[in-house]
């Protein structure tokens, strides 16, 4: 029997090389420029590839982290920084794309900032270098003149399930280093600790796993008004 021959075509060839990188963003303006001062010029002749949403496209910086602050939500992020955690760049960019009020590093001041991808330069950031410096903070800048709530994630015995928890609506949801997790000092300070149920066999799941899951739980109830099922009580450790 005579073997069947299939033609191959350009589109059946192998690429050679590596695949193209596709370009991030858009290019320079076309058509007249928009009467608006929000506008970045350079942007505008020059084209924006910066990690924002459409609706920032061209936009000068200063023009978009003022409008993220009519909008951002009552919750704050605080990571702790004692050994340069490579997690706390994915923590800062989740709380970006949370909308979290404010990001707080307690600790070394200088922070692995590259999983951040840029976004904390949309967000406050406040250093402090003790967890009695942040404390003092949560103190004198709570609504109505009331500290805010310490809310730290940390499955350690006895924390209370996430998933069946209220959340406050003016907190500060606090996260440990991959590993240690969140120090004594700042569990003693803490108004709760919450963990995250697992089913598995590890015993922890990545700190910016963690943060995601957690800021998400806050615009579930807080956002969309999304009631949690009390169930039946359970804690860390039972």
């Amino acid at each position: 029997m005579a073997a069947i021959v299939v033609p191959v075509t350009s589109e059946d060839k192998p690429l050679s090389g590596p695949s193209p990188t596709p370009e991030v963003g858009v290019g320079p303006w076309e058509g007249p420029w928009p009467d608006d001062d929000r506008y970045d010029p350079e942007l505008l002749r020059e084209g924006d590839r910066r990690n924002v949403v459409d609706k920032y496209r061209y936009w000068r910086h200063d023009a978009i982290v003022a409008d993220l602050d009519t909008r951002r939500h009552d919750f704050h992020v605080a990571i702790e920084n004692w050994g340069h955690d490579f997690n706390i760049g994915s923590v800062v960019r989740t709380a970006n794309a949370m909308g979290a009020k404010s990001f707080h590093i307690i600790g070394k001041r200088r922070w692995n900032r590259r999983g951040a991808m840029v976004t904390d330069r949309y967000q406050h950031e406040y250093h402090h270098a003790t967890v009695t410096d942040f404390f003092l903070w949560t103190l004198e800048n709570g609504p109505g003149g009331y500290g805010l709530p310490i809310i730290v994630i940390d499955n350690i015995p006895g924390s209370m399930q996430l998933e069946t928890a209220t959340l406050p609506r003016h907190c500060v949801l606090v996260f440990g280093q991959e590993g240690p997790g969140v120090s004594p000092e700042l569990v003693r300070i803490s108004e709760l600790v919450m963990h995250i149920e697992q089913y598995g066999s590890t015993r922890s799941i990545n700190a910016g796993a963690a943060a995601a899951i957690a800021m998400h739980s806050w615009v579930r109830q807080h956002v969309f008004g999304q009631a949690v099922d009390p169930g039946p009580p359970h804690a860390s450790g039972e």
